[in-house]
């Protein structure tokens, strides 16, 4: 059975452990630096919530270098919305930087603030047509295609999903849908 770590500190966690534990997979809810450290982890999530407030909370638990270093070892790692801009290198619209482990640049709240939001259907490579819910998200401006980062899905023209290496990131929230696809598709990843 796979073991995955959702960081638990704020934001959509939970949502995220419904649906990997509908997969199959156990759940270790990641609170504290020994959450980390103490349990052998197959992958791990960095759910949607604040960013700054996440990056923070990373800080002041001792839980930042630990994760950073796991991550660039290979552990397989899933962003969401603000776990999207917490693995991002370049933030346009923010001096905050946190992880920068993966090479594309981010826009903050990119559709605007939470009337911004929306539904929609939209193809996913390798995966299809899925539905896409955006909360005052971000979006990925470029991408570096010499190191390697695939574009998975695009809404309007603006990149939506993303991966490379061991990382995968999503601007929009898959655990907020009943759709199990996206979550299955990292799982797959988590060796």
């Amino acid at each position: 059975m796979k073991r995955i770590g959702i960081l638990a500190l704020q934001g959509a966690f939970a949502e995220h452990k419904r649906t990997i534990c509908e997969l199959g997979a156990k759940v270790i809810e990641i609170r504290k630096k020994d959450d980390l450290t103490e349990n052998k982890l197959d992958g791990i999530i960095l759910p949607g919530g604040e960013s700054t407030v996440i990056g923070k909370l990373l800080n002041e638990l001792d839980i930042f270098n630990t994760l950073h270093q796991m991550i660039r070892d290979g552990l397989p790692v899933m962003g969401t919305c603000a776990g999207l801009i917490l693995l991002a290198k370049n933030i346009t619209n923010d001096e905050h930087r946190y992880l920068e482990a993966m090479d594309i640049t981010v826009k903050r709240n990119a559709y605007g603030r939470q009337l911004g939001s929306f539904h929609i259907i939209s193809k996913f490579k390798g995966i299809g047509d899925i539905p896409m819910t955006f909360i005052r998200a971000p979006y990925i401006e470029c991408v570096s295609e010499m190191e390697g980062v695939e574009v998975l899905a695009k809404v309007n023209g603006n990149i939506v999903a993303a991966k490379q290496k061991n990382m995968l990131v999503t601007a929009f929230h898959p655990e907020l849908t009943r759709d199990l696809r996206v979550h299955r598709y990292f799982l797959e990843s988590c060796i």
